[in-house]
């Protein structure tokens, strides 16, 4: 005859989400490097439109300030979040989650009303609608206050998962897995 506990499953059923900081350092990476190039490529054009001409040494330089500076702004971006990137857990007493900077929240099963994706890509965030404010407790570790959206009487807290690992759509599979049939 099997044990009860084995019938009925673990007593930590815990699903975490969180950020890989590789993932991280690499989109901000590509996105400092698409900012600064663009930024160099309009500096340059418009030395060439007020008459100024480039010398090799200059292209030189150009060449190599577009290759050090968004690796070393992306690794200073990184060092700053280090401790504090977002995470995720889903276990059978609610959802637990902070964004990137952010204090913690907690938020029983029962008391949420929705959760929604919205945006795409590495910016897409996960809309999460408690039935009422009081449900949400917030954790006292180090950061910012929760990000909210306050649209239409409704407070939804809001949680950058677009780099969670694994990603938004298995992340909104679980929670739609866990919550009560009403949603």
């Amino acid at each position: 005859m099997a044990h009860i506990d084995q019938v009925l499953g673990p007593a930590d059923d815990t699903v975490t989400f969180f950020q890989p900081r590789a993932m991280v350092y690499v989109t901000m990476l590509w996105v400092t490097a698409a900012v600064w190039v663009t930024a160099l490529a309009l500096h340059v054009l418009l030395r060439l439109a007020i008459g100024d001409s480039l010398s090799a040494a200059d292209i030189v330089t150009y060449a190599e300030v577009a290759l050090i500076v968004p690796v070393v702004f992306a690794a200073l971006i990184l060092l700053l979040a280090w401790r504090r990137l977002g995470w995720l857990h889903s276990s059978m007493h609610g959802l637990d989650f902070a964004a990137t900077g952010r204090k913690p929240v907690h938020l029983p099963w029962a008391g949420i009303a929705t959760v929604a994706l919205r945006h795409w890509g590495p910016f897409t965030e996960l809309v999460v609608t408690p039935v009422a404010e009081d449900f949400a407790t917030i954790g006292d570790a180090p950061g910012r206050r929760p990000r909210l959206r306050r649209r239409a009487g409704e407070t939804s807290y809001l949680v950058d998962v677009g780099l969670m690992s694994p990603g938004p759509k298995v992340l909104l599979a679980e929670l739609h897995r866990r919550l009560p049939s009403k949603v």
